[in-house]
C-alpha cells in the first residue's frame, strides 16, 4: 500500500479582506486519501461560514466512516456526504437571516489503490496530471459554461465574460442539490490538483501544466508555486490548492485552513 502525500494552501489574495475558501486533506487509515476544497460566498463574512460549515460536515462524516463500509460504493459515499453538507448549510441559512442566501462550491476527492472518485459542485475544480498532460476532471457550474457548451459563446469570450463567475449550482442554496460525482484511474507519478477559482479563474492552463510538471520541486514548493501564479496574475480572489501525490520526494501536510 503507497501512502499519498498531500500539500494545502490557501491565500486571501491581493484584494479580499476575508478568506472565503476552506480545504481540508488527510490519509485514512484503511490506505483511503480524501482532499476537499470549498470555496464560499454571500455578504457579511457568510461565505466563510458557509465553505467552513461544508468542510466540518464532510470531515465529521469521513470521521464517523465505519470500518464495515469500506468496500461500498464511494460514488455513492462522495454524494451522501455532499448532500449531507448541503443540508448543513442550507438549515444554517434558513434559521439566521445574516446567513440568508449564503453558498459554497465543493470539490471533493477520494483515491483508494489505482483508482479515484470525484464528487462537486460549482466551479471549484480538480485536475490531474500525467506524463505531461494536465487534464481538468470536472466541469464548471457556470452560466458561461453553459453558454459556451450551447455554442453561444466562444472559449475566448467566456474567458472574459463579465458574468464568468455567475454559479448555475452551489452547495446550500436549495433544500436539495445536484452532485456531479465521476470516477477516474489513478497511476504511480500521477498528482492531483484540486483548487478554487482563485487559481484557475485567473492561470491559463498552460502555465498550470507547466507548474505541474516541475517534479524537481516538492509538492510544499509546487503547491506554494501555483498560489504565487495566482497572486502574480492579480490575485483578486482567495485562492486555495491542494496537492496529492505518491512522489517519495513529497512531504505531507494537512489540515483545515481559514
Amino acid at each position: 500500500m503507497i501512502d499519498l502525500k498531500t500539500a494545502l494552501r490557501s491565500h486571501v489574495g491581493k484584494v479580499r479582506q476575508v478568506n472565503e475558501d476552506q480545504a481540508w486533506s488527510g490519509a485514512l487509515e484503511d490506505g483511503v486519501t480524501i482532499a476537499i476544497v470549498a470555496d464560499g460566498m454571500g455578504g457579511h463574512r457568510a461565505g466563510d461560514v458557509a465553505s467552513g460549515l461544508a468542510v466540518d460536515s464532510i470531515v465529521a462524516s469521513i470521521q464517523g466512516w465505519k470500518q464495515d463500509e469500506v468496500d461500498a460504493d464511494k460514488s455513492e459515499l462522495v454524494r451522501g456526504w455532499i448532500r449531507k453538507a448541503n443540508e448543513v448549510v442550507f438549515e444554517t441559512a434558513s434559521l439566521n437571516e445574516q446567513y440568508h442566501n449564503m453558498g459554497t462550491t465543493v470539490v471533493l476527492a477520494i483515491i483508494e489503490g489505482d483508482s479515484g472518485w470525484i464528487g462537486h459542485i460549482g466551479d471549484s475544480r480538480a485536475y490531474r496530471y500525467r506524463e505531461g498532460e494536465l487534464s481538468q476532471l470536472t466541469e464548471d457550474h457556470t452560466l458561461v459554461n453553459e453558454l459556451t457548451k450551447s455554442g453561444q459563446l466562444s472559449p475566448e469570450e467566456a474567458a472574459i465574460h463579465p458574468r464568468r463567475n455567475v454559479l448555475t449550482r452551489a452547495l446550500g442554496t436549495d433544500r436539495d442539490v445536484e452532485v456531479d460525482v465521476r470516477s477516474f484511474d489513478w497511476r504511480p507519478g500521477d498528482r492531483l490538483l484540486l483548487c478554487s477559482d482563485g487559481l484557475s479563474g485567473l492561470v491559463e492552463p498552460s502555465l498550470l501544466l507547466q507548474a505541474m510538471g516541475v517534479h524537481a520541486a516538492d509538492l510544499d514548493e509546487q503547491a506554494d508555486r501555483l498560489i504565487d501564479l495566482a497572486l502574480d496574475a492579480g490575485g483578486d480572489d482567495n485562492v486555495t490548492v491542494v496537492l496529492v501525490a505518491d512522489d517519495a520526494a513529497a512531504d505531507t501536510t494537512g489540515g483545515v485552513t481559514a
